[in-house]
């Protein structure tokens, strides 16, 4: 894993949102990915957006935003084009997993990512008392929320990296049936 910045036409591009509470370690989680080594992240005022190639035939390009209170408004507006939702879960912050629940609720309702594939990383499973991925599962709502998409939960850890190529195999997977999809209903519609 690691950036490209790809010129091949083969390639497909598909847009990621990387979204979750402030400090529940999205961009910890970018930058693990995109330079395979550990860097200090400070709280995302805005976004960050990097280009990942994840495999031969298609590269993500991450939009990070900001997941302060005044931040989640904005989630929105980055829905409009978007191929997958990462969701990072602190795992650890109990007091706030009710916000993360209802804001990961309030985000699925959006019609523009309907049926757009999910992935929540329940992060920093490196410490103690973490909730496991069934936890987050279950306190999520997941099979519910997201019974008309495609959804995985990973155990992570998004300093050590344990598990991101796990869940962003999975993503990639979801993403490429999703757009492959999108890609035959417009043409049946075009042809009709």
């Amino acid at each position: 894993m690691g950036l490209s910045s790809s010129k091949n036409p083969k390639v497909k591009q598909a847009q990621v949102l990387l979204l979750g509470l402030d400090s529940a370690g999205k961009s910890t989680v970018l930058y693990k990915l995109k330079l395979a080594e550990d860097i200090v992240t400070l709280p995302t005022v805005g976004f960050n957006v990097e280009m990942l190639e994840l495999g031969k035939r298609l590269s993500f390009t991450v939009w990070d935003v900001g997941g302060q209170e005044r931040m989640r408004a904005a989630w929105d507006w980055y829905c409009e084009r978007a191929d997958g939702l990462v969701y990072v879960v602190d795992s650890t912050d109990r007091e706030r997993l009710e916000d993360s629940r209802r804001e990961f609720e309030r985000l699925l309702k959006n019609e523009h990512i309907k049926n757009v594939p999910v992935v929540l990383l329940a992060n920093k499973q490196d410490k103690p008392g973490a909730l496991t991925a069934e936890d987050v599962t279950r306190l999520f709502k997941v099979k519910k929320l997201c019974c008309d998409r495609s959804w995985y939960v990973q155990p992570c850890c998004a300093v050590t990296g344990d598990g991101l190529a796990e869940g962003f195999r999975k993503l990639t997977e979801f993403v490429k049936s999703y757009m492959k999809a999108r890609a035959d209903t417009f043409a049946f519609f075009k042809q009709n």
